[in-house]
């Protein structure tokens, strides 16, 4: 049996099973007393919800999961690929359009897959628990828009990738580095003000005692702040929350409408005392470059396994099978994705490390420069409430997906913060 197709497959198995083994942890570290914390601020039904529907989601993403994983593997050893590949070539077009027909078919066979269970999660599940304000006529749009955005984003990304690694020779690895760099950084610039309201309305946030506050803390702390907006979050979800996005002048705070709902003023300034902090503390700068190095080595891996014949024929592709002078590179780069699984995930590891130690980082800022540490400890208390999130996740669970660190071991951090002021 091919080697490569032995690895992958033991690679599918062995994700499953870890993915299973972390969700069943993380469902027995569940405690069914309030912790100290969180007694004024649950009660034993609305806590016992929040279990409830921490069971839930997991099991139906479990569920999910053992669906998917023999299909995938099925799709893999009867020929899937292949069938792929010759509906690809029919079309008579070159390299570039033969791939972007390869990845385009895949995209949608994926999407179709998942459809049902997107359905079910959004539709019963996030209904059951009070969540849920879609409505199918929102879904359907949100689907073509993310089907049509994602295509038109994808079509270039791909097309300029082949393009590269068929003309280029040994560097192609480099420039295409080069190129999805500042692609990509160009697509973070637009995002705000291109990609963002085709989903959710967003308006400036209204004159008013809130705009005044954030602005007076946003002065105290030298911090440039020309645009603060409001989303319709309510719009899909009941759930809540805050970010920062974009650069340059495009950069843009927003606060989701169910955010400013349930929190009080002095709460919502800690809130984007924390979101500045990120930036203040060049946060978004250095997961920025560290995603340029994760792009980079993906890239120079890629170089190494494109043209080994082995790749392909572990999925039912044949390699010598040209067009015009070119093999079929555009399959190497989907199948490649399974190969650097591993590498993948060690480096996931890295960022989400970085990235919990920024969030503490950024709740400190938000403590020491607002002076008032309670008023960030009340704000993430009413969030993890209000999207009834886990308050004792698995350690193990923490290390392999966490980018926060849970909800407890910030408030102990800050307050020890508030001890130190």
């Amino acid at each position: 049996m091919n080697g490569y197709l032995i690895f992958i497959l033991c690679l599918l198995v062995f994700n499953y099973l870890l993915n299973l083994v972390v969700e069943l942890l993380n469902l027995k570290e569940l405690k069914t007393e309030i912790p100290a914390e969180y007694e004024e601020y649950y009660d034993e039904e609305k806590y016992s919800k929040s279990q409830s529907y921490l069971r839930e989601t997991t099991r139906f993403e479990l569920l999910n999961a053992t669906i998917t994983l023999p299909i995938i593997i099925a799709f893999i050893c009867f020929g899937g690929f292949t069938w792929v590949d010759q509906l690809a070539r029919s079309a008579g077009g070159g390299l570039i359009l033969t791939g972007l027909l390869f990845a385009g078919i895949l995209m949608l066979l994926g999407q179709i897959m998942s459809l049902p269970f997107s359905i079910y999660s959004t539709f019963v599940i996030e209904e059951k628990y009070g969540f849920n304000r879609t409505t199918p006529k929102t879904f359907i749009l949100d689907l073509i828009k993310g089907l049509v955005m994602g295509g038109i984003v994808g079509a270039i990304l791909l097309s300029l990738i082949i393009w590269f690694f068929s003309a280029a020779g040994p560097l192609a690895w480099l420039y295409c580095w080069i190129a999805v760099t500042l692609f990509s950084i160009f697509l973070i610039y637009i995002y705000p003000v291109v990609f963002m309201p085709l989903f959710n309305k967003f308006e400036p946030l209204e004159d008013g005692e809130l705009k005044s506050a954030i602005n007076n803390y946003a002065d105290k702390e030298g911090f440039i702040l020309k645009d603060i907006f409001k989303m319709d979050g309510s719009k899909r979800s009941s759930k809540s929350n805050a970010f920062f996005t974009g650069f340059g002048r495009n950069r843009r705070v927003v606060l989701y409408d169910t955010l400013i709902e349930n929190h009080s003023i002095p709460e919502l300034v800690a809130v984007l005392a924390h979101e500045i902090g990120h930036f203040k503390l060049n946060h978004i700068k250095k997961m920025l470059v560290a995603q340029i190095i994760f792009m980079g080595l993906m890239f120079f891996t890629l170089s190494l396994f494109l043209h080994r014949a082995g790749m392909y024929e572990a999925f039912g592709v044949d390699y010598m099978a040209t067009i015009g002078d070119y093999a079929p590179i555009y399959a190497g780069l989907i199948f490649f994705q399974f190969l650097f699984e591993p590498i993948s995930m060690l480096l996931g590891l890295f960022v989400n490390i970085l990235s919990r130690k920024h969030e503490f980082e950024a709740d400190a800022f938000a403590a020491e420069t607002t002076g008032e540490s309670e008023n960030m400890i009340t704000a993430l208390k009413k969030l993890t409430v209000d999207n009834l999130s886990n308050l004792y996740p698995h350690p193990l669970k923490v290390f392999l997906e966490y980018s926060h660190p849970p909800v407890l071991q910030r408030i102990a951090a800050i307050r020890k913060v508030a001890a130190k002021v």
